[in-house]
């Protein structure tokens, strides 16, 4: 038997479904999933349901985003003043506030401040 054998069909189809489904989730995380906060706003606000809104949260961390929540964001009375985005840099004695741009394909960054030890404080304790 040689190294070119042909592979049986079987084989072949299993190969193409596994890029297939592979392809699939590339493209859906890709176009569906929210890249920053405006799409993430956008998500939330034109939600059919609450059910649907909470898909955007990450799996174990539902119950940090309320159903009050969702209602009180797709009122017919209010809208968002302000869309931001921020990340935070974590170091041993320190935190750092990246405020970067929402809705842009590369992020730029508007400001970088450092925290003040109490609101450092408190996003620590919110952390996993």
């Amino acid at each position: 038997m040689g190294l070119m054998q042909k592979k049986p069909f079987k084989d072949r189809r299993e190969l193409f479904l596994m890029i297939s489904v592979l392809g699939l989730e590339a493209y859906y995380i890709l176009f569906f999933t929210p890249k920053d906060s405006l799409e993430l706003y956008q998500a939330i606000s034109f939600a059919d349901g609450f059910e649907e809104a909470q898909k955007v949260m990450l799996k174990g961390y539902e119950g940090n985003f309320k159903e009050e929540d969702f209602e009180f964001i797709n009122r017919l009375d209010t809208s968002a003043d302000r869309i931001s985005q921020f990340t935070l840099f974590e170091y041993d004695e320190k935190t750092y506030l990246v405020m970067t741009t929402p809705g842009t394909e590369r992020l730029k960054v508007l400001a970088v401040e450092e925290l003040p030890e109490e609101i450092r404080e408190y996003f620590l304790e919110m952390a996993p």
